[in-house]
């Protein structure tokens, strides 16, 4: 069976280099194998040309990862990332990156008790369990 595939969810604005550490140290530190794409645009893309490419992009995965930073508050394309997951079925779990914590904002859609720390043998746990819910049941 092919590694689960994973749409990573970041606030571009704040949290691209959390991104790009963790596409990359998920391809050498993680437990359990998992590939993540590159889904960035490389063109500015109206609203609704976003928003129907990001939807197809989350239906070809198993999982969407929510990197959640300092402020999540202001990510309203990452709401609307969780939004399409819910439609689809696709399940969510997030992780603390930039030294957010338990007491940082959460985006929409995101339970608090679905988001931890940043520690590979957590990640491997999660993907696991990402693997037994929503669309991935077999």
């Amino acid at each position: 069976m092919a590694d689960p595939r994973a749409y990573i969810s970041f606030d571009f604005d704040h949290d691209e280099k959390w991104r790009n550490l963790f596409a990359g140290q998920a391809k050498t530190d993680s437990p359990t194998p998992f590939a993540v794409d590159d889904w960035s645009s490389k063109e500015p893309l109206g609203q609704s040309e976003w928003e129907r490419i990001t939807e197809q992009k989350i239906g070809r995965c198993n999982m969407v990862i929510v990197l959640v930073g300092r402020y999540m508050g202001s990510a309203t394309g990452v709401n609307k990332e969780i939004a399409m997951a819910a439609r689809q079925y696709t399940p969510v779990f997030g992780v603390y990156v930039d030294g957010a914590n338990t007491m940082s904002t959460l985006p929409t859609g995101l339970a608090r008790n679905r988001v931890i720390e940043w520690k590979w043998p957590n990640i491997a746990a999660a993907i696991k369990q990402m693997m037994s819910e929503g669309k991935n049941r077999t």
